[in-house]
């Protein structure tokens, strides 16, 4: 039998051609829109990333007025007496006022004396408070000190309230304009680090609210989920892998714990409120029930890095030192279980950046109170950076927008910096076998 003639080879060679054209125009269609798909998240991410940093890097700047104040002895401490208990009762504010209006002309009597006022915080004299208790021997000097300016005026020399506005329109109004520009000019007011952000807590002005409380708090938690769910999740894991029998039993528990690393972070809050609150009378709004709430969340998260952790490790190891005689328990404790140390970290490391940025679960167990003061044990009540985060966005004033972008960046920060040094111990202590 005789084979295809000429043409018909030439044809069959053409449809292979035009088989192969579409498949390698297919495939260069679908890496277009594979890198047309990564160039729009990357977009998108920057777009957040550069509306976050926009709103929120003004916020590391305070604006302050310089005063020279005249410590009366007899408006804080007229007794004479220098005890720290008796000068916090002084009258700061009045020693403030009469330096402001003698600094910017006014009269205490006319109508732009409520003017005068709004140029400095509402809680500008507690600053002057706790610079005299510190130091007594100022009482009855006079002090150049630089006080916080109120949020308006802070927001006007940041550029976020625009000279161009109509006065009736703007919270800062033409003679405060005025004032706070002959400041500038004289060097008695200027922008400096905000230290505020992170040495106070809560806070009803914008000025003066921090993230010291919030910082602490998670502090607290992020150790009491390092220290119950590192060692719980890691022991479950070991004995999941190496030591439970393979039957129903087991393999029901290893289904909930894939399960319960995609439940709802919500649901854990739902747990701890009845189970840490309710049932073993925790006090809410505390550090120590968030922490055991996000040590609930973080658990199958370990268990599940620690298991695939130690199924890397070549049976080989196993083999080896059950080979020399040591027991199973030390083969596991002497030999797999450091071998599989830098995974079971980066799981850890994982799973802690995850808790540190979880909010829901922390609104239900109350950790959204008004604290002012930072707590000095995990008992006392505190909130968390996401919280705070949240509850800043629910303020409508422009400083309190800018603090809240402010306090994402900070926990980007840290969660990115988290990333990273899981990132880091992965590449400097990972062996491929």
């Amino acid at each position: 039998m005789s084979g295809p003639s000429d043409s018909e080879r030439i044809a069959i060679s053409e449809i292979v051609a035009r088989g192969i054209r579409r498949r390698r125009a297919a495939e260069a269609r679908f890496k277009t829109y594979g890198a047309i798909a990564i160039l729009i998240a990357i977009a998108f991410l920057l777009t957040l990333f550069a509306t976050i940093f926009s709103n929120g890097i003004s916020a590391f700047t305070q604006t302050h007025i310089r005063l020279e104040l005249a410590l009366d002895p007899a408006l804080i401490d007229p007794d004479g007496t220098r005890d720290p208990e008796k000068l916090k009762s002084g009258n700061y504010r009045k020693i403030i006022e009469t330096a402001l209006f003698s600094r910017l002309n006014v009269d205490a009597k006319s109508p732009d004396a409520r003017l005068a006022r709004l140029m400095l915080s509402d809680f500008s004299h507690y600053e002057l408070r706790d610079r005299v208790v510190g130091n007594p021997d100022l009482v009855g000097t006079t002090e150049s000190v630089w006080l916080p300016a109120h949020s308006n005026i802070d927001q006007y020399i940041k550029g976020a309230i625009k000279k161009e506005t109509p006065n009736e329109r703007r919270l800062v109004k033409d003679q405060q304009i005025a004032w706070a520009d002959e400041l500038a000019a004289a060097g008695d007011l200027k922008r400096t680090f905000n230290r505020y952000l992170f040495t106070r807590g809560a806070s009803s002005k914008p000025e003066l609210a921090g993230l010291e409380v919030a910082l602490i708090g998670s502090f607290w938690m992020m150790l009491i989920v390092l220290v119950f769910a590192v060692p719980i999740g890691v022991s479950a894991a070991v004995y999941l892998e190496e030591f439970a029998k393979k039957n129903s039993l087991n393999d029901i528990i290893e289904v909930n714990i894939n399960n319960l690393a995609a439940v709802p972070s919500i649901v854990f809050g739902i747990l701890g409120l009845a189970v840490f609150v309710n049932t073993i009378g925790l006090p809410r709004s505390t550090p120590v029930v968030g922490g055991l709430v996000l040590t609930l969340m973080t658990l199958p998260t370990i268990i599940i890095a620690t298991r695939a952790a130690l199924k890397a490790v070549p049976p080989s190891i196993r083999e080896a030192a059950l080979g020399v005689g040591a027991s199973k328990m030390q083969s596991i404790f002497h030999h797999v279980l450091p071998l599989s140390a830098p995974a079971v970290l980066t799981g850890t490391i994982i799973g802690l950046a995850q808790a540190l940025g979880e909010t829901a679960p922390l609104l239900i167990v109350g950790l959204f109170a008004f604290v002012v003061q930072a707590p000095a044990t995990p008992f006392d009540s505190s909130s968390a950076l996401p919280v705070q985060i949240y509850l800043w966005a629910t303020y409508q004033e422009r400083g309190f927008v800018e603090r809240t972008s402010a306090g994402i960046i900070v926990l980007l920060a840290f969660m990115i910096g988290m990333n990273l040094l899981a990132i880091i111990l992965r590449s400097r202590f990972e062996r491929r076998w």
